[in-house]
């Protein structure tokens, strides 16, 4: 926070405006390539479910978030169990806390709808970009805000997509296309490199323990929260102790 804070009063003060938002939106383009894997796949999964196209349309421009999205889906059934999956989506969001955290020198600055619709679509590809054009000594926050709303626009193309593609054609298990969410939130992992050793010290600890709960059998989203909440505790310590 401290490297963001010093980069943001070399750059000035933080503005918010249309050459910013028109910036993060060609910038965002490329990862709808990444993006779109990721929706086809919640699309293939939501016609599994039995969602109508409607549905899987109303479900990611509300909700918007692809992994809580598709964790969510896993877990279906009739009846459906919804605090099973509200606790599962809960635990899988949570990591937004934190971005809004590191993204304070933009997102203090901002006030009503500039603020809120920025945070409406926030998500890990925005943030990634976002933090890479803070370190750089960016200070148009509407950078933000053009990023999101472009995956936010590609998200739902993608999905709906995904949904009419999986009506037609029946994808197997393991199919290459399933993969293509893991590899764009992977891809992610490389603007937020800041090239110190630390950083994959806390990702290669919470990926083994991801793996290890996971061949223990404990059940979603236990894994993923075990795994976030050891990565995000040894980077904390880490840092405080590189503070000393």
């Amino acid at each position: 926070m401290a490297e963001v804070q010093a980069a943001e009063t070399r750059a000035g003060p933080v503005r918010f405006t249309r050459d910013g938002i028109r910036r993060g939106a060609l910038r965002a383009a490329p990862m709808l390539l990444g993006l779109l894997p990721f929706g086809l796949v919640v699309g293939v999964v939501s016609v599994g479910r039995g969602l109508s196209l409607a549905e899987a349309l109303a479900m990611s421009a509300l909700v918007y978030a692809g992994s809580a999205q598709l964790l969510a889906l896993e877990l279906w059934a009739d009846p459906a169990p919804v605090l099973a999956a509200t606790l599962a989506a809960a635990v899988v969001n949570i990591r937004m806390a934190p971005m809004g955290a590191a993204l304070a020198p933009w997102l203090d600055r901002l006030r009503g709808l500039r603020l809120w619709g920025t945070l409406a679509t926030l998500v890990d590809h925005s943030f990634a970009m976002s933090m890479a054009e803070i370190r750089s000594g960016g200070r148009d926050a509407g950078f933000l805000l053009g990023t999101s709303l472009v995956l936010y626009v590609g998200w739902i193309i993608s999905v709906g997509a995904g949904h009419v593609l999986g009506g037609a054609v029946r994808l197997p298990p393991g199919h290459p296309l399933f993969f293509g969410g893991i590899a764009a939130f992977a891809a992610l992992l490389v603007p937020l490199w800041r090239g110190a050793r630390q950083d994959l010290m806390a990702w290669a600890l919470a990926a083994a323990l991801a793996v290890a709960l996971h061949w223990l059998g404990l059940p979603q989203p236990l894994p993923l929260l075990g795994a976030a909440l050891a990565g995000a505790a040894l980077a904390a310590w880490q840092e405080t102790r590189a503070a000393r």
